[in-house]
């Protein structure tokens, strides 16, 4: 009926076929432990199947948005409540200079306390140094 037309040695490397390894296999094994025993040497620090540090750097970037927006928005709020009420009372321009000065503190004071570096004011925690 139907003719086997595959070149000699097609398919008799699958899982049934463990007992005769092909040399050309075997030396292909070879080269694949010495090239990854060269990646460990010039890649110590990391270890296999661990990619921590593209982690680190995603939550890294992640938290420098977070910051950058929140002082960003500060500073864009200071702004917009200086203008407003330089509309309003017809004190142009010194409602926006005091309200973008203000929006820039708050700004700092945001990041300041988003980076764990000041304390939370009235949260009502006792000092230790006392």
């Amino acid at each position: 009926m139907a003719s086997d037309k595959r070149p000699a040695g097609a398919g008799k490397t699958g899982p049934g076929s463990k007992g005769d390894t092909d040399p050309r296999d075997d030396d292909l094994e070879r080269r694949r432990r010495e090239l990854e025993a060269k990646l460990a040497t010039r890649r110590p620090g990391r270890l296999e199947g661990e990619d921590k540090g593209q982690t680190r750097s995603v939550s890294g970037y992640a938290q420098a948005f977070r910051l950058s927006s929140e002082f960003i928005a500060a500073i864009a709020v200071g702004i917009g409540i200086g203008w407003v009420l330089d509309r309003w009372a017809g004190t142009s321009p010194w409602g926006l200079i005091v309200f973008l000065l203000l929006g820039f503190c708050a700004g700092i004071l945001n990041v300041l306390r988003a980076a764990g570096l000041v304390g939370e004011f009235g949260r009502g925690g006792k000092r230790s140094d006392g």
